[in-house]
This record gives structure tokens, C-alpha cells and sequence, in this order.
């Protein structure tokens, strides 16, 4: 997107919602002059954690914000086999997967590993979907584990951990090609890693986060709403995934998927640096 366009949505929604511009930076805790700038388009690539901050005093997702606004057609790098964007999973692919959450759950319920895992993926799809929001979540497997209070917000963060050798391959992909997060996520979780550095902070072209897009991977509704935000045709967009469903779900849609493997970061990193050849 560029900056007018950005600008002209932002204002557009400002109004909407019967804001001036001082009441919006009050709750966005923004400059008047920064938001000022972002309005008439004066800000270059503004910073995602701005935007995502000036959505959330809205009321809007990213997407609701930005969803008028048509994508540019990707100005980077084109790998010798025609990627244009590519797309990265997050959970078992940028970042270890979060399986140590249970463990120390465990650990300070009493209760076994296993149910607390049982009670979890029962509820994680309508969590990631965005039909049941994290507070009740937190309040069902509270009371499950007969321990009121629990976030798993918070043991979410402190289980997981960036992948290395993945941090590092989106830092490259990024300076040379057109990048996105594809990923099937509680609400909140993306945000807080970017602000805690777990994922890479970069400037992604399109954050595609399940439970405001209202649909999960493999559904083709969330591979259409990615496709729609990058500009390219489905055979110039790669996705990196742990899961071989998700893999074969953008596989038939057209796409480029390559099935990473977090047991073998090395070998995974390099089969996508192969991908992504460029002359």
C-alpha cells in the first residue's frame, strides 16, 4: 500500500468513529503531529506497532483498517523460479513450538500434562478463529484446572522461543522480497511477540492473524484473504509451514509451499534459501 492511501483510510476511519485527531492520539497514545503526518500520507512505510495502535483505539483489527486498501504489486526480488512473496507460518516454524506451556502448567496446577493439553486443543481452533475470545478461554481452563485466574498469554510467551536459524532467513527474505506472517493464532499473541522480539520485527506486507481474519488454516478462506493482500498471483506466493495440511490446502489454491522442519532448522533454511534464488 502506499502512504495516501494508508493516510486516507486512516482518516476515513477516524471519522467514522466520531473522533478528531486529538481524541485519537489521546487514545493512541500518539504526537499530534505524528498522526498528523500518517494522515496526509507524510510518513514513509509507517511503523506496523503505530498502525496496529491507532486500529486497537478504533476498535478495528488490522485487517478492518486496511481491508480497502489495495495491495502494491511487489517492486522486490523474483527467485529464478517466479516467488515473488512469501508467506511464513509462525507456531513450528519461526518460532519452537509451545509444548513447554503444558509442562509448566503442570507444574503449578498438579494436574497432568495430558489433560491440560486435551482442554486445550478442544477449545484452540474457536480461540484462533475468533468465535471464543482468550479472556473465556482462560476462564474454561480455569476452571478445568481448578486454578481461577490463569492467562495463557502469559505461559504462551514464556514458552516459546524463536527458531534461530529462522529469525535470521526473514531477516534475508526481507530485505529482498515482499514478506508476511500466515498463522493460526490466539488473539493478542502477535503483537506481543513482535513488541518482545520473539518474531522478527520487520516491515511485513500483510499480517494475516486467524482469529481477526475469522478462519483458520487449512480453510481456503484465510489462503484467499492472504492472496488478496500481496498483489500477486497465486503461483508467484510461497508459504512456509510446519504442517503438511496447511501445505497441500495452499498447494491446490496454486501456490509455492515448502514443509518446514523445525527438527531440522538447517536442512529446512536451506531448501528455502534454494527457493528464493535470485539471479
Amino acid at each position: 500500500m502506499n502512504e495516501e492511501e494508508l493516510g486516507r483510510a486512516l482518516q476515513a476511519a477516524r471519522k467514522n468513529a466520531g473522533l478528531t485527531q486529538q481524541q485519537l492520539c489521546h487514545k493512541a497514545n500518539l504526537s499530534y503531529s505524528t498522526l498528523a503526518k500518517i494522515e496526509r500520507g507524510a510518513i514513509k512505510a509507517p511503523s506496523i506497532f503505530t498502525v496496529h495502535s491507532i486500529a486497537e483505539a478504533l476498535g478495528l483489527s488490522l485487517n478492518e483498517l486496511l481491508s480497502d486498501i489495495t495491495p502494491d504489486v511487489p517492486k522486490k526480488k523474483q527467485s529464478v523460479t517466479g516467488i515473488k512473496f512469501v508467506y511464513f507460518d509462525i507456531n513450528g516454524c519461526l518460532v519452537h513450538f509451545y509444548h513447554r506451556a503444558f509442562t509448566i502448567l503442570a507444574d503449578d496446577t498438579g494436574k497432568p500434562a495430558d489433560m491440560i493439553e486435551t482442554t486445550f486443543w478442544h477449545y484452540n481452533d474457536a480461540v484462533c478463529r475468533g468465535e471464543m475470545t482468550i479472556e473465556d478461554f482462560n476462564t474454561v481452563l480455569g476452571e478445568q484446572l481448578e486454578k481461577p485466574g490463569i492467562d495463557w498469554r502469559e505461559y504462551y510467551l514464556e514458552a516459546v522461543e524463536p527458531i534461530q536459524e529462522m529469525y535470521e532467513l526473514a531477516h534475508w527474505a526481507g530485505e529482498h522480497y515482499h514478506i508476511g506472517l500466515l498463522s493460526n493464532i490466539m488473539p493478542g499473541l502477535i503483537p506481543n511477540m513482535l513488541q518482545k522480539e520473539i518474531l522478527p520485527r520487520l516491515d511485513y506486507d500483510s499480517i494475516i492473524d486467524s482469529s481477526e481474519v475469522k478462519a483458520i488454516k487449512p480453510e481456503e478462506e484465510i489462503f484467499t484473504i492472504a492472496a488478496s493482500k500481496t498483489g500477486c498471483p497465486p503461483e508467484e506466493i510461497l508459504l512456509i509451514d510446519d504442517s503438511r495440511a496447511n501445505i497441500m490446502a495452499a498447494e491446490r489454491l496454486g501456490w509455492r509451499v515448502l514443509w518446514f522442519d523445525a527438527y531440522r532448522p538447517v536442512e529446512s533454511v536451506r531448501r528455502v534459501r534454494d527457493a528464493l534464488r535470485f539471479e
